[in-house]
């Protein structure tokens, strides 16, 4: 049964991945991977990085996640796999990057729909995350909604600087 709190979350979590869709809607690959703002953001790129964030919080909320201290030092590899998050590669398309995404949103979804809300996990260690810090899942679920909901806004900002059209307004 769906509470009305996991109703809350869950419409709260779809408008917003709406949104985020939206601003996709109608562009080609080539319009999903242009930088149409002095940032190095693309819609298709928002879109996998939200796709990858919502994956890994997700998980996090499934089991805790894997408490492997974050790298402090990044190599070439690594830094460029970080910035292949944020754009669509020549091998990816926009419509690939939001099959991805509705899969990882009805994952999302599900767990929702049937974890302890209540559930409490440390952070994993990271330079910028002191110890001792627990997020139950309920605020895992939040902060995954924030994040699409910024991410909506960016994506909102780009679409209106390659053609005019906008998601939000």
């Amino acid at each position: 049964m769906t509470t009305t709190e996991r109703a809350d979350i869950l419409d709260f979590l779809t408008k917003h991945r709406y949104f985020l869709r939206q601003t996709a809607a109608g562009l080609t690959d080539e319009q999903a991977g242009t930088r149409s703002t002095v940032s190095a953001l693309t819609v298709g790129g928002l879109i996998k990085h939200v796709t990858e964030t919502e994956r890994t919080w997700a998980d996090f909320a499934r089991s805790g996640g894997d408490q492997t201290p974050a790298e402090t030092e990044f190599s070439p590899e690594m830094l460029a796999k970080w910035e292949n998050q944020f754009r669509l590669t020549e091998d990816e398309t926009l419509a690939g990057a939001l099959a991805e995404y509705e899969k990882v949103a009805a994952a999302t979804d599900e767990l929702v729909a049937t974890l302890d809300l209540d559930t409490a996990y440390e952070l994993p260690a990271a330079p910028w995350q002191p110890p001792g810090v627990f997020w139950t899942v309920r605020r895992v679920f939040l902060h995954i909604t924030a994040e699409t909901a910024q991410h909506a806004g960016h994506a909102d900002i780009i679409r209106e600087a390659i053609d005019g059209k906008k998601s939000m307004g």
